[in-house]
C-alpha cells in the first residue's frame, strides 16, 4: 500500500463528532468527486465516484451520521485494468438528496444547483469545518508522495474557483499552498516537508504524521552525515594536496641549492616534512626540537614555497 493510500485509510476512519464538520466534509467530497443528477420528473439524486473503497465507505458513514441516510454502494470493475475497481455511492431518493444539497448550500432558493457546485463559505466558517473540508478534499482527489523519495502533497480540482477556495482555506493555517494548471485540471499543491506535516495534523492523520516525521528525521540525519563526510573529505584532499606541493617545493630547493643553506628553522621543518609527508601541521609542530603551533609551521612552509618559486623564476630567466 502506498503512503498516500495509508493516509486515506487513516482519514477514512476518522469521524468528526460535530454535525457541521461532517457536513463540511460531505460538501468537499460532493464538490470534488460528486455529481448531482435531475430526472425527467425533476427529482434530484446525489452520487460520488471513487476508486478507493475507503473513501466510498467514509462518504457512506458521513451520510449516515449527519442525515441518517443509508446510501447505495455499487462496485464496478475496470475492464482495462485487471485489478482496477471503482465505487459509486448514491442517494437516489429525491427528499434525501434535497436535504443534503440544502445542508451543503449548493441549492439556491429557486431550486437550481449553483454553477460548478461551489461551496458557500458559510459551510466552512468555523476552523474545525475548514479542517474537515480539507480532509474531505484530500480523500476525494488528493495524493501525497512517498516521503522517502520526495515531499509533495496535492489535491486536484476541476475548476479554478474550487482550487482557489481550497488554496485559501489551506493558507488560513499559514501553509504556503499554490495552484498550478495541469491539462484541464487545477492542482493545489504543497512541496515543503514541514508544511505537509502540518497539513496531516490539520486533517488529523496523526499516525501518518508520525511516519512522515520519522522519515524526515532520518533523511535529515543522513544529509547531515553526508555533508560532514563531504566536508571532511574535502579538507583531507586539501591537506594532502598541500603536503604534496610542500614536498615538491622542498625537493626542488634541495636539488637547486641544497637544504644546508637554509636558515636553521626552515631547514629543520623542510627535512621533517620530507620524513613525514602525511603528518598534519599540528603534528609537524610537535615534532620540532622547539615545538611551535600550526600557524608557525604554516609560516615556515610558506617561506619554503616562496623560495622554491623564486628559484623557478630565476631558472626560467
Amino acid at each position: 500500500m502506498s503512503f498516500s493510500s495509508e493516509v486515506k485509510e487513516e482519514l477514512s476512519k476518522h469521524m468528526s463528532e460535530a454535525r457541521h464538520c461532517q457536513i463540511a466534509e460531505i460538501a468537499a467530497m460532493i464538490s470534488l468527486c460528486g455529481k448531482v443528477t435531475i430526472s425527467e420528473k425533476d427529482e434530484y439524486a446525489v452520487k460520488i465516484h471513487t476508486e478507493n473503497i475507503a473513501v466510498a465507505k467514509k462518504f457512506y458513514e458521513l451520510l449516515k451520521a449527519a442525515f441518517h441516510i443509508k446510501a447505495a454502494i455499487a462496485m464496478k470493475k475496470n475492464v482495462y485494468l485487471r485489478k482496477g475497481k471503482s465505487y459509486t455511492v448514491a442517494v437516489s431518493k429525491h427528499e434525501e438528496a434535497i436535504q443534503i444539497l440544502k445542508a451543503i448550500k449548493v441549492l439556491g432558493k429557486d431550486g437550481e444547483i449553483q454553477e460548478e457546485m461551489s461551496i458557500s463559505n458559510m459551510v466552512v466558517q468555523n476552523t474545525c469545518c475548514k479542517r474537515s473540508f480539507i480532509r474531505g478534499s484530500f480523500l476525494s482527489s488528493g495524493s501525497i508522495s512517498d516521503p522517502e523519495k520526495t515531499y509533495h502533497f496535492e489535491i486536484v480540482c476541476l475548476s479554478e474557483e474550487k482550487a482557489n477556495q481550497l488554496k485559501e482555506m489551506i493558507q488560513f493555517f499559514e501553509i504556503d499552498a499554490k495552484v498550478v494548471t495541469r491539462k484541464k485540471y487545477y492542482v493545489v499543491y504543497v512541496k515543503e516537508g514541514a508544511m505537509i506535516v502540518d497539513l496531516l495534523n490539520i486533517m488529523e492523520a496523526h499516525v501518518s504524521l508520525m511516519k512522515l516525521e520519522n522519515v524526515r528525521i532520518l533523511k535529515d540525519m543522513r544529509n547531515s552525515v553526508n555533508r560532514r563526510v563531504n566536508c571532511e573529505t574535502a579538507n583531507i584532499n586539501k591537506t594532502v594536496s598541500a603536503a604534496v606541493k610542500q614536498v615538491e617545493d622542498i625537493k626542488y630547493i634541495e636539488k637547486r641549492i641544497g637544504l644546508d643553506g637554509l636558515a636553521p628553522g626552515l631547514e629543520e621543518i623542510a627535512r621533517l616534512r620530507l620524513e613525514q609527508p602525511e603528518a598534519t601541521l599540528k603534528e609537524l609542530g610537535e615534532m620540532l626540537q622547539s615545538p611551535v603551533g600550526k600557524s608557525g609551521v604554516n609560516h615556515r612552509l610558506r617561506k619554503l614555497s616562496a623560495i622554491a618559486q623564486e628559484l623557478r623564476e630565476n631558472e626560467i630567466t
